[in-house]
């Protein structure tokens, strides 16, 4: 059985002690969930990482993601943070190919590639961000803006790297706006995502790793979203920011 996961990326936001309260408020509730088959993801700002990680360190269904890392392990480059110092205070997981970060920080496949590369070799596992945006669904090149961000991006792994990470579907055109791809959508893309992995590698490979869906994810559409036999959890946004509504998803992701 795949795993489940519910990732919260809170993005830039919260202070310490909105953040300390948040999570505390998360935890609480998580405790009272049966909740063998769905993990838990908290994902904030790199100051509170190390916090974060105590904080959660006791319970088993949550685990911790940075939001970002360099591409190189280390070095002279002011203001990065690799992912070497990531796994050495707990970081478990790591959020690769944001489309924010894809369309602010202009970042490439062949740079998310090698960010990709460091995560692995530090023992982080990368959730690879791929999705289209609005204008290439309507030109319905979606299908292929999304196998080459794979291709470009985890392709060159051997098979027994590329089942170690997860991969977010997050449509850019469905970010932020509280427009959300239909479950039939979802399902199609994600679907899609699992045949071209399995053409690369095998369909056990295919079938083995986890495909959130990220975009507008909230406690209405969760249910339906996650009902869909190739989706595995979401990716979380804005609604992670607030505890009970995000625990909410964490039960849909549970029933389902």
């Amino acid at each position: 059985m795949r795993k489940k996961l519910v990732v919260a990326n809170w993005k830039m936001n919260n202070t310490q002690d909105e953040a300390t309260r948040l999570v505390s408020s998360i935890v609480s509730q998580i405790n009272g969930l049966t909740i063998n088959n769905v993990e838990v993801v908290i994902s904030p700002s790199y100051v509170y990482l190390k916090e974060i990680v105590e904080l959660t360190k006791n319970d088993e269904h949550i685990s911790v993601a940075a939001q970002n890392c360099s591409e190189h392990l280390k070095g002279a480059y002011t203001g990065e943070v690799s992912s070497q110092m990531l796994s050495s205070i707990g970081v478990k997981y790591l959020i690769v190919g944001h489309s924010e970060r894809r369309t602010y920080q202009k970042e490439s496949n062949s740079l998310l590639k090698q960010k990709v590369d460091v995560a692995l070799s530090n023992n982080l596992i990368p959730i690879y961000c791929c999705g289209e945006r609005l204008e290439e669904r309507n030109a319905e090149t979606h299908y292929s803006v999304v196998e080459n961000q794979l291709n470009e991006g985890l392709f060159h792994l051997p098979m027994d790297a590329i089942s170690k990470l997860v991969i977010a579907y997050e449509p850019v055109w469905a970010i932020g706006t509280g427009v959300t791809a239909t479950a039939a959508q979802a399902q199609e893309m994600h679907q899609f995502i699992r045949s071209v992995i399995s053409k690369k590698y095998n369909p056990t490979i295919a079938n083995t790793i986890s495909i959130l869906y990220g975009g507008s994810c909230n406690a209405a559409n969760a249910s339906e979203l996650f009902a869909c036999k190739d989706v595995d959890g979401g990716l979380v946004g804005g609604v992670s920011l607030i505890a009970n509504d995000f625990v909410k998803i964490v039960e849909s992701a549970i029933s389902n």
